[in-house]
């Protein structure tokens, strides 16, 4: 299928940091794709937490099925949209690589930690781990991205006006434009990030039995897409499986609607912006894939509603609270004593504070940590904290 003019196309790419020659079989951009799903980041996503902590549940999402759920509807809407639906992929399975383990708790304790350190910032961490942390090729560190991979990584909250040190020295040795937007294919992948949350996080909730059917009848949109379902002829059925079915009837209708509105307002800012290339996307001084104004209040009510009635729910708190005081304690740990820390993550810390480079130290550890699972750093801290646990 031809392009959009605004796509990002083959011919105009702005290629890689390093040069390589460049696949006979695939674009760059399924390339891209193809390394992401063959790194270590993207397989150690299965094991950390979306909401529910790994070991809650076999059936709650977790940052793996969240990346895929992204990557799903964002690639749908770029094919509706005529762009490139590759790089709209790519930057979606990319987009959570550098999420620390126990989500949101996981990266407060290590931004506490590294707050005197240079910082912690999970999107950041992500653009770190494709072009430093992970350790595959001859020729480089990382895996050496598109530049408009990249882009979508460095931009994933839009254009970056006082980038953090680790990003600004990053722009510094190759340029990203930062202060531009990002193109179509990174605006649709970071839009979708809040559709498939809010989606599937209402789905787990649900099941969960932290949320009732009562409960989502609070929020406007939510009760509309549950009124539709309930009045489906569901007579064939017994009770308890009407009620599964009718949860996941309402959660299509929510995702549905959510994204055929961002489709009919992106189409029709593209038609007045009139753009001829991606550049032209990058410097039109605003967003283009966005909702209408109406929905973007419905958006901002499930938002709400989630943090009020899910995320801050007793039992969500509870667990929350263990993680989170579970990792400050590997990261006091190991950020002052690095010789604790398993090869070669020792021997990389140690080198660095020997030369005097007390934050590049830090940094080691603080990208060790990130890495863990939620499993292994549940495994981790009984090693470093219970005297009856081989260390």
């Amino acid at each position: 299928m031809e392009m959009a003019r605004y796509a990002v196309q083959r011919q105009g790419a702005r290629g890689r940091q390093f040069a390589e020659a460049e696949s006979q079989t695939r674009t760059p951009w399924q390339r891209d794709r193809d390394r992401v799903l063959h790194s270590s980041g993207f397989r150690q996503l299965q094991y950390k937490t979306q909401v529910f902590l790994n070991h809650e549940g076999d059936f709650f999402r977790t940052r793996l099925t969240h990346s895929l759920e992204v990557a799903q509807i964002s690639r749908s809407i770029a094919r509706t949209l005529g762009v490139n639906e590759d790089l709209t992929e790519v930057i979606a399975l990319a987009h959570d690589l550098g999420h620390t383990p126990f989500g949101h708790a996981g990266e407060d304790a290590l931004q506490a930690a590294m707050k005197d350190w240079g910082g912690f910032d999970h999107n950041i961490q992500s653009l770190r781990q494709v072009t430093e942390i992970e350790a595959r090729y001859h020729g480089f560190d990382g895996l050496n991205l598109t530049w408009e991979t990249l882009e979508g990584l460095a931009k994933h909250h839009g254009p970056v006006r006082r980038p953090a040190p680790w990003l600004a020295s990053f722009d510094g040795r190759y340029p990203m434009d930062l202060t531009s937007h990002a193109s179509v294919e990174a605006q649709i992948a970071a839009i979708c990030d809040d559709v498939a949350y809010h989606g599937h996080d209402l789905d787990d909730g649900l099941r969960a039995g932290l949320l009732h059917f009562e409960d989502i009848e609070e929020v406007p949109l939510l009760k509309a897409c549950l009124d539709e379902a309930r009045s489906l002829d569901w007579s064939g059925h017994s009770a308890l499986d009407s009620a599964q079915r009718i949860r996941h009837e309402t959660v299509r209708r929510v995702i549905n609607r959510l994204v055929s509105d961002l489709i009919t307002q992106s189409r029709r800012n593209l038609e007045e912006l009139a753009p001829q290339s991606a550049d032209d996307v990058r410097h039109a001084g605003r967003a283009v894939v966005e909702f209408s104004t109406e929905m973007a209040e419905r958006n901002k009510e499930i938002r709400k509603f989630l943090h009020a009635r899910m995320y801050r729910h007793w039992r969500v708190r509870r667990m929350t609270r263990k993680a989170r005081i579970a990792l400050a304690e590997i990261c006091t740990i190991l950020g002052n004593e690095p010789e604790l820390l398993p090869p070669p993550w020792q021997e990389m810390a140690l080198e660095r504070r020997r030369a005097g480079n007390e934050q590049a130290a830090r940094r080691i550890v603080a990208d060790y940590i990130a890495g863990m699972t939620d499993r292994f750093a549940m495994e981790e801290h009984r090693r470093l904290m219970d005297i009856s646990v081989l260390g």
